[in-house]
């Protein structure tokens, strides 16, 4: 059973990461299951650090527009909206080129919060870096 309000499309999502940060550093979301969201970003001059590497940075950017887009997806956004409370991010290995793939997972659904892990892969497949955010549940103030 999918944990989604409504019946969301990537066309649609992916429309929404245009002209802001998730779509000046090419990141897409490519596959929405029950209780997971699926997006990749490109590890090029615009999310590479100094050394010729993935950013930390970016990767948080990454899992937090993962947990976001996730957390925000599952409520009814006319009632309420979902923010950033917490994240944190363990860096596991370096990846200096290609595009690296993350995975958003469901870990708890709350009335006032949510928590998400983000798993995210470099292009051969091997972890390197894991995540979770912790998404506050807000109601949208009255009009």
């Amino acid at each position: 059973m999918s944990v989604w309000h409504g019946e969301p499309t990537l066309e649609e999502i992916n429309r929404d990461l245009q002209g802001c940060m998730p779509g000046f550093i090419g990141m897409q979301m490519t596959e929405i299951g029950d209780d997971y969201l699926v997006g990749t970003m490109p590890v090029d001059e615009r999310t590479r650090q100094p050394f010729g590497i993935l950013h930390g940075g970016a990767s948080v950017v990454l899992a937090e527009t993962l947990g976001s887009v996730a957390a925000n997806l599952v409520v009814d956004t006319s009632k309420f909206y979902c923010v950033g409370q917490e994240i944190n991010a363990n860096h596991l290995r370096p990846v200096p080129e290609g595009t690296v793939t993350g995975k958003a997972s469901v870990v708890h659904i709350g009335r006032t919060s949510q928590v998400w892990e983000i798993r995210i892969h470099a292009p051969n497949g091997k972890l390197s870096c894991i995540s979770r955010i912790t998404m506050a549940v807000v109601p949208v103030p009255a009009q």
